[in-house]
């Protein structure tokens, strides 16, 4: 398809699915990886990053895709899940956490993305080739081998006032992330921000003091 001219299937791939099934996995995996991933690097980068692994996963999937059919089947890399593979192999790779708790068991954290490597393996239609390489790409960038991709966040900043990310501001319903940590941070905070007097209060009932006779004689008298 490449040879035919039909570079766009580099991108497109990734909307691809053969039944409902994988697309409700696929709505899944992309509310999950991508929405926590766009939340730690902002929508600039989300949607750049999204573009090139998708790219560096579809250019390896070809390259290794020969080699590999001869042992294998390999099924044809479709839908989000190779992206989504990238996205957790940058995050894992450039997460301070040591280990992490997963079904109840403590295990390393760069263990994680391939341990859902596995997982992955039953998901309908999904390609472990494809998933493989998206992992590849991922943990190559979190680890610095493609730096001259990744680009400052006063470029992701200065990105946010430039057609189209200014028309997704103004869509309602989705929420935008912006490029720089301390827009990140002060958006974050004011969102956990209380405005002051709405803080729950409880009152506490004291009861009043028993009432002391005024003279002695009284308690006398009421005996």
């Amino acid at each position: 398809a490449l040879q035919d001219g039909e570079v766009h299937r580099l991108i497109t791939y990734i909307f691809i699915y053969e039944d409902l099934i994988s697309l409700a996995c696929g709505a899944v995996i992309i509310w999950y990886f991508a929405g926590s991933f766009e939340k730690n690097v902002g929508t600039v980068k989300h949607c750049i990053l999204t573009a090139t692994f998708s790219v560096l996963s579809a250019l390896l999937y070809l390259f290794l895709q020969p080699l590999v059919s001869r042992l294998l089947e390999v099924g044809d890399a479709k839908g989000f899940m190779p992206v989504a593979f990238a996205m957790l192999g940058v995050s894992t790779t450039r997460s301070r956490m040591k280990r992490t708790l997963l079904l109840g068991c403590r295990v390393p954290v760069l263990l994680v993305p391939w341990l859902g490597l596995c997982l992955a393996w039953f998901v309908p239609h999904s390609s472990l080739l494809g998933n493989l390489c998206g992992l590849l790409v991922g943990e190559a960038y979190g680890l610095g081998y493609c730096f001259c991709l990744d680009f400052p966040e006063s470029v992701g900043s200065k990105l946010d006032w430039v057609f189209p990310f200014t028309l997704l501001k103004r869509i309602p319903g989705l929420k935008y992330i912006p490029g720089s940590l301390a827009e990140r941070r002060a958006s974050g905070n004011s969102m956990i921000k209380a405005v002051p007097g709405t803080y729950p209060t409880q009152s506490y009932h004291c009861p009043s003091p028993l009432a002391l006779p005024a003279h002695p004689s009284a308690q006398g008298q009421s005996f």
